[in-house]
């Protein structure tokens, strides 16, 4: 990839690497209900991987 991206490209490219992240972890017990042991990842909106799938960049 060229090293000077235009600035469009960069904010979609941000906004998609924060959407991989995992929740926090005190909504698991807000959405599951305590003493619910759930890995926080489960309940993230998007699921994605830099190998798997692209984005439209």
């Amino acid at each position: 990839m060229a090293s000077r991206k235009p600035r469009g490209k960069k904010v979609r490219l941000i906004k998609a690497g924060t959407q991989t992240r995992w929740a926090p972890f005190w909504t698991v017990p807000k959405k599951y209900g305590v003493g619910k042991r759930v890995h926080p990842g489960r309940h993230t909106t998007v699921k994605r991987r830099w190998r798997s799938s692209n984005i439209k960049a």
